[in-house]
């Protein structure tokens, strides 16, 4: 990053943000900060590279520019684990987009750039919303500790530990029923004992609200849009148009110019092309995230949790995404293509010419040697 330019445009906050949050977070679908380096002109942040480019350059290669069902639910439910990660840290993330989704070595994703995003105040105070559960597991942990008892025990519990934040974070009850595997009774038809609940891990941070015009003009939530503020939602509305977009290779409101596709956006009803043939799920899954009545929409309440016990993500195993066979692997890169990457990485700031707040909507110069 260039020190004199953030300077200039005023971006330094968003730079410092974007260090902060590297810094936080450890996650197989997020960056890992390896090293900082502070120049007289220069401010590097070193992380992984990412030789299989970005999903908007992939989806260009595809058939007809868009991804099979089968790609995009492997793609999106990274993308809802790493969304729903950053939401336990009190972080919105505010630009999701497949420019902003890369592909490591392995196929699977990194989700990159967080200059946008919303970090809340750690000085503020504001009180921790934990459920406690008042029945106790032998030889497990109480619920008032800091432990989530692990999804192989009590399948529907999140397979993330407890992590510093203050997001709400509840444990919702339910009546118990049948699942897979062996029960914690011992029983092979999964049945819980009588009187042990079942438990749901839930974070999401509510609490945290913004009154900034920032993000990708295709993938603005209404609320931003209208200038009413906005919080975590609205990651769950870019999530709605990134499906729609992997699936149908356009979004679903774009206009002629920037303002008809803000006008779209806020009045123009969801409609669905007739070509590609899609799931009713996967269609079911983006009305519901693209209501635009934040308030409404699928996640608004319970984040994650919600959106992964979606039908179309029927067959997913959360635990164990990083085992899925990827719908791509990129071939061994040479030096040579690593260096004529440029700043296609994780690293990558919008161009100068670009709106203070505003994402660059244009492809980055990924090379196509990648594919």
């Amino acid at each position: 990053m260039d020190r004199k330019e953030l300077q200039g445009r005023n971006k330094e906050g968003r730079a410092r943000t974007e260090r902060e949050i590297l810094e936080a977070v450890d996650h197989p679908f997020l960056p890992r900060l390896y090293g900082v380096a502070e120049g007289e002109r220069w401010s590097c942040l070193l992380t992984e590279f990412c030789p299989g480019g970005d999903l908007h350059v992939l989806r260009q290669r595809q058939p007809h520019r868009r991804f099979s069902e089968a790609a995009v639910r492997f793609y999106v439910a990274e993308v809802v684990a790493a969304l729903e990660y950053i939401h336990m840290l009190d972080i919105v993330y505010r630009d999701l987009k497949p420019e902003n989704v890369l592909v490591r070595a392995d196929g699977h994703i990194m989700l990159t750039d967080f200059d946008l995003s919303l970090k809340c105040d750690p000085t503020a105070p504001t009180p921790a919303h934990v459920i406690s559960d008042p029945v106790g597991l032998t030889g497990r942990p109480s619920a008032s500790s800091t432990c989530i008892i692990p999804s192989c025990i009590v399948p529907s519990v999140s397979c993330f530990s407890l992590f510093p934040g203050r997001g709400r974070r509840r444990r919702r009850r339910k009546k118990a029923s049948g699942g897979g595997g062996r029960g914690l009774n011992g029983s092979s038809d999964g049945s819980l004992p009588t009187g042990v609940l079942d438990l749901e891990f839930v974070a999401e941070p509510v609490e945290l609200r913004s009154m900034s015009f920032v993000g990708t003009h295709e993938y603005l939530a209404p609320e931003i849009v209208s200038g009413e503020g906005h919080g975590s939602s609205v990651d769950w509305w870019t999530l709605g148009i990134f499906i729609f977009e992997l699936l149908y290779g356009v979004t679903p409101f774009k206009g002629y110019d920037n303002e008809m596709t803000l006008a779209n956006i806020v009045a123009r009803a969801l409609e669905f092309p007739k070509d590609p043939s899609v799931s009713s799920a996967a269609r079911d899954l983006v009305t519901a995230l693209l209501a635009k009545d934040p308030a409404r929409r699928l996640g608004a309440t319970v984040g994650a949790a919600a959106i992964k016990r979606h039908p179309f993500f029927n067959g997913v195993n959360w635990a164990l995404l990083r085992c899925a066979t990827p719908p791509y692997v990129p071939p061994p890169f040479s030096a040579a293509v690593a260096t004529a990457a440029g700043s296609g990485g994780p690293g990558k700031k919008n161009s100068p010419n670009d709106d203070d707040d505003m994402s660059d909507d244009s492809c980055p110069g990924t090379p196509v040697e990648y594919y």
